[in-house]
């Protein structure tokens, strides 16, 4: 270094105070893996979860369950709520805490969506009264379902299958499964 750089790098640091001579180290606990790990998961698990679980307006108990997303025929919802559509899979989330049932639907949304499953049903119970905690889940369960794009549209389901305390669910087709049907569509076509 010359003479003059030295004198610039004087100049520079003419006014820095110099670090204390004593180490000051702070040595921590190493966290084992399974916290992280649990951690980590759960973590990942509240991020990819979109379903809120604040705000709720408690739907009264004799108002029947019924959605239908923009787009989505008449008929569809028609066939649906006659049980037309024979349920491939179910979810039971009777007596089970509100964010244990915002878990559980979430997942078995997105594993009917990954197995090409369009016909669903979910059993959430019925309450006496519009505070039971059956009828808060239902409430819940009608306003998770409609904030995900999956699902085409749901309504009660009929009493063999647990009537009010249950309800239907459609999901869109697969794009995979809109292959299939055009491939089997266009065939005929020919």
């Amino acid at each position: 270094m010359s003479n003059e750089d030295k004198g610039f790098f004087e100049q520079a640091m003419a006014d820095v105070i110099p670090l204390s001579g004593q180490q000051q180290t702070l040595y921590l606990q190493p966290q084992s893996q399974v916290d992280k790990r649990a951690r980590r998961d759960a973590l990942a698990q509240s991020e990819e979860n979109p379903l809120s679980s604040d705000f709720l307006t408690i739907i009264p108990g004799d108002t029947p369950l019924e959605y239908k997303r923009e787009g989505i025929q008449q008929g569809v919802l028609d066939k649906l709520r006659s049980g037309r559509y024979a349920p491939q899979a179910s979810l039971h989330l009777l007596r089970r805490p509100v964010e244990a049932c915002r878990q559980e639907l979430y997942r078995f949304i997105m594993l009917a969506e990954k197995e090409n499953l369009r016909s669903l049903l979910i059993v959430h119970g019925r309450g006496r009264d519009d505070e039971s905690h059956a009828n808060i889940v239902r409430s819940y369960v009608a306003k998770w379902l409609a904030q995900l794009e999956q699902v085409q549209a749901f309504c009660r389901a009929l009493p063999r299958d647990g009537g009010e305390g249950a309800c239907y669910v459609t999901l869109r087709k697969s794009a995979a499964a809109k292959a299939d049907n055009f491939e089997r569509h266009a065939k005929r076509s020919r």
